[in-house]
């Protein structure tokens, strides 16, 4: 059974950023999480193939590009269309929670506003993605 392996965070927030590793560390040792801090970047190293990730997790608030321009780059490259995009962002506003689903994000999570629940979040999102990707095989690998 394959797991997935290769997470990409795009987050401007470094203390996010350490504690989605931190988190990822404890939950999935054997995983490879890659942060990066903007959407240009991100951009450029998946259209590189320097990174080729399973599903990303992509921040909302960001300078240069927003979360929602990332998105919509990504889901605008057919290279890159079928990768899962979770929303992870700090704002429950219905109407970014719109906007993502209208932009073709797989999930919108809000961030937990403390370690422990965030623990929680991590261990429910891996078991989610690792659940989906054993019952409908590796449809974002096809790059």
């Amino acid at each position: 059974m394959e797991l997935l392996q290769h997470f990409l965070l795009i987050d401007d927030n470094v203390a996010d950023q350490m504690l989605a590793e931190e988190a990822f560390h404890q939950l999935c040792p054997e995983c490879t999480l890659t942060c990066v801090s903007d959407g240009a970047t991100a951009l450029d190293m998946l259209r590189a193939r320097v990174i080729q990730p399973d599903v990303i997790l992509l921040d909302i608030n960001m300078p240069g590009m927003n979360g929602f321009e990332v998105l919509h780059a990504l889901k605008a490259d057919p290279e890159m269309a079928l990768l899962p995009v979770v929303m992870l962002s700090t704002s429950n506003a219905q109407e970014d929670v719109r906007q993502a689903y209208t932009l073709h994000a797989s999930s919108y999570l809000v961030k937990a506003g403390d370690f422990s629940h965030f623990l929680q979040q991590i261990d429910q999102f891996l078991g989610f993605w690792q659940k989906s990707r054993i019952a409908h095989g590796s449809a974002g690998k096809q790059r």
